[in-house]
């Protein structure tokens, strides 16, 4: 028996070059119980992404007070989480029937673009997100001039924009293929050079280059607390603040990393860099798992930055200032800079507080 199993072409988007490498190999046989223990996963995120998420659009969507900047770009990454969690129920019937899609060539596609679609925007949001903390919290003064509704909302299109324009490829080669008696949904691409383009810009643009602006920004967040005159060093909430900066960090990079790992192993087996055999059919076997943690961070995503978002912002407002300067100056200054910085972490708040006149 030969490598052409659905498993090959199911959600690890492995191209049909993949069958020229893999027809010597024997087949990649799924994890035993694999038909139940991935879809129970998958049922697991569902509920809990769809209660989470939904409440977070109900909540924003409820009162003027919470269209903040930070709101606008929760509320697109619970809009985005919400839309791809309508297609998790399609993609556990498929891994408990044995990969066999039974919901025609046009669902194939929609899902397949849904995951996709996601997988970017929610991304490139948990990236703004990120630069609009940075500036709020290191930059307030100068946050004040660039940071309004209308440019957040700007932002946001142009993030779905983005999105939309990386799914497309995702949509055209998406298709359902007949394989022994299933039919299973993937990636058709018969050109491996373009497989390999496909692939590497999703690990560049879709991990790659927004953890790295993450890292960045959570970074500075950090240095800048450490750093900042004024703030008392010693209050247990500092440690607190920079635990919930490093879970932010560390929860995107270990949803998503593993996934995007056998990617890139994936496209190195198509350039016959890495055994076809050995390499390529362990990537088969470990991307179904991979992307159960890619999907959880669908779920994670409102408790992380919304339902501790009060936490992390009274964390930060109770650093509070030590014993002001002799200089009547330099407390005109530093009051001037603190009443900026506490607005401005205003955005950082529990959703179910209203906001008025915040940003």
């Amino acid at each position: 028996m030969t490598g052409l199993h659905p498993i090959n072409v199911s959600l690890n988007n492995i191209s049909l070059e993949d069958y020229e490498l893999f027809s010597s190999c024997p087949a990649a046989s799924p994890v035993q119980h694999q038909n139940i223990l991935i879809p129970a996963i998958y049922s697991i995120i569902f509920i809990l992404g769809v209660i989470g998420n939904g409440l977070v659009v109900f909540v924003l969507c409820q009162s003027s007070s919470h269209k903040t900047v930070a709101n606008t770009y929760i509320l697109n990454l619970a809009l985005s989480d919400l839309l791809f969690l309508l297609s998790l129920p399609f993609w556990a019937v498929y891994y408990s029937f044995d990969y066999d899609w039974i919901f025609g060539r046009l669902m194939c596609k929609l899902c397949g673009g849904l995951l996709t679609l996601n997988l970017y925007a929610s991304i490139f949001f948990i990236t703004c997100m990120s630069m609009d903390r940075y500036m709020a919290i290191v930059h307030p003064l100068k946050s004040q001039r660039c940071r309004n509704l209308c440019r957040a909302r700007v932002v946001s299109l142009l993030v779905w924009l983005a999105a939309g324009l990386t799914t497309i490829p995702t949509m055209m080669f998406r298709d359902t293929l007949h394989i022994g008696n299933v039919t299973a949904c993937g990636i058709h691409i018969y050109s491996p050079s373009l497989f390999v383009g496909l692939a590497l810009m999703k690990n560049t643009v879709g991990f790659l280059v927004p953890f790295a602006i993450i890292t960045s920004c959570y970074c500075s967040i950090g240095r800048h607390l450490l750093t900042a005159p004024g703030l008392d060093k010693s209050t247990s909430n500092l440690d607190k603040v920079l635990k919930m900066v490093g879970a932010v960090v560390l929860a995107f990079f270990f949803c998503w990393f593993p996934f995007h790992m056998l990617t890139f192993l994936d496209v190195l087996v198509n350039l016959e860099v890495l055994d076809a055999c050995k390499v390529g059919q362990t990537v088969s076997l470990g991307i179904p798992f991979t992307i159960c943690l890619g999907f959880s961070n669908s779920a994670i995503n409102p408790f992380l930055y919304c339902f501790v978002g009060n936490h992390f912002r009274e964390q930060l407002g109770g650093l509070t200032p030590t014993r002001p300067s002799n200089s009547s100056q330099k407390r005109g200054s530093f009051s001037t800079r603190l009443s900026s910085f506490s607005r401005k972490l205003s955005d950082l708040k529990d959703l179910a507080v209203p906001e008025n006149g915040a940003v």
